[in-house]
């Protein structure tokens, strides 16, 4: 699912509000905390879409064709996503 810039900014609140309820943070700075939390979470997002970019390439250049929305084809995203993510260390 790609995040959007008003979901990333909703995500952010979301996150500050709770770290803050839970005494586990405190933000001198909120501006700085949200424009900071907002390029973590962008960056992820990024980060996401390019490994499912990837293990799309990688179903696509199999020497059989495998359609996307078969069983196999989800297996196949399933694990070539899970390996790129894990190769980003995310």
């Amino acid at each position: 699912m790609r995040l959007t810039e008003a979901r990333i900014s909703h995500l952010s609140h979301l996150l500050r509000k709770a770290l803050l309820s839970g005494g586990a943070a405190d933000f001198p700075d909120e501006a700085a905390a949200h424009r900071e939390a907002k390029a973590v979470l962008a960056s992820y997002a990024r980060a996401e879409e390019e490994a499912d970019a990837v293990a799309r390439d990688k179903i696509s250049r199999l020497s059989r064709r495998v359609q996307e929305g078969e069983r196999e084809w989800d297996i196949l995203y399933r694990k070539y996503l899970e390996e790129e993510m894990a190769r980003r260390k995310l």
